[in-house]
């Protein structure tokens, strides 16, 4: 495949995952790391998608930054740095497979959880928080996602939509420039061809995120947290299937 032919489908490939990981909260890494596992190798393929990713963080916390809650961003954040260091380290070396299946079994257990137990709310207390932020940034880390796992915590914390969101970018903007750091520093390096597509990458997400922003605000509160289980139960399938 030719250089220009790989940027303009990482382009429409960008914005869809951006569109879809701001309406979710998470989803950017699941959607588009099988997808360019086909003509890239894993290391360039994790740190392309980590940066993509980075920078839909960032347009969440602009666009939703009335609704982040410090405390629970810190309480997440801070542990999943340390985790996500462990995660993305053993990323390479350990097989996924049966992890990712394990994975996506707990995500598909969870949504018939809070089906079947529609007033289930966790208690926002820092123990929960810590235990949440610190799986989410070692799922982000080994598997190059973690958005589910984040998702999963928050979702159950039954938060008003722009608190959900803006705290899921604030947390994944953390984790993700830990991973990245740890991935350059390991020697992962990107083609200058595609160092270049960035330029057309990153106002893609933008566009994405803008785009999922409207999509949010007309979801009404009361049926967003039935939204997001429906996107953590289709992720938790292809992880199962196709992990």
């Amino acid at each position: 495949m030719a250089v220009y032919e790989e940027i303009m489908y990482i382009t429409l490939l960008t914005l869809l995952a951006s569109l879809i990981g701001t309406l979710a909260g998470f989803g950017i890494s699941t959607i588009m790391i099988p997808i360019l596992l086909v003509f890239l190798p894993l290391p360039q393929t994790l740190l392309l998608v980590a940066i993509i990713h980075w920078f839909n963080d960032i347009w969440k916390i602009i666009l939703f930054r009335e609704g982040i809650k410090w405390k629970l961003f810190l309480a997440f954040g801070l542990p999943g740095i340390f985790t996500s260091f462990l995660g993305s380290s053993l990323s390479l070396r350990i097989p996924r497979e049966i992890l990712s299946r394990a994975l996506g079994l707990f995500l598909i257990a969870y949504v018939l959880f809070i089906l079947f137990n529609r007033t289930f709310k966790l208690s926002q207390k820092l123990s929960v928080a810590v235990s949440g932020g610190a799986l989410t940034g070692f799922f982000a880390g080994i598997f190059g996602i973690g958005g589910e796992i984040n998702a999963v915590a928050l979702s159950a914390f039954n938060l008003e939509k722009a608190v959900y969101v803006a705290t899921a970018g604030a947390i994944s903007f953390m984790i993700d420039s830990t991973r990245i750091a740890t991935y350059v520093t390991g020697g992962v390096r990107l083609d200058p061809a595609l160092l270049s597509g960035f330029l057309i990458f990153v106002p893609a997400s933008l566009i994405g995120a803008l785009l999922g922003k409207k999509g949010v605000e007309k979801i009404p509160q009361e049926k967003f947290r039935n939204f997001v289980a429906i996107f953590i139960f289709l992720l938790g399938l292809k992880l199962v299937l196709f992990p």
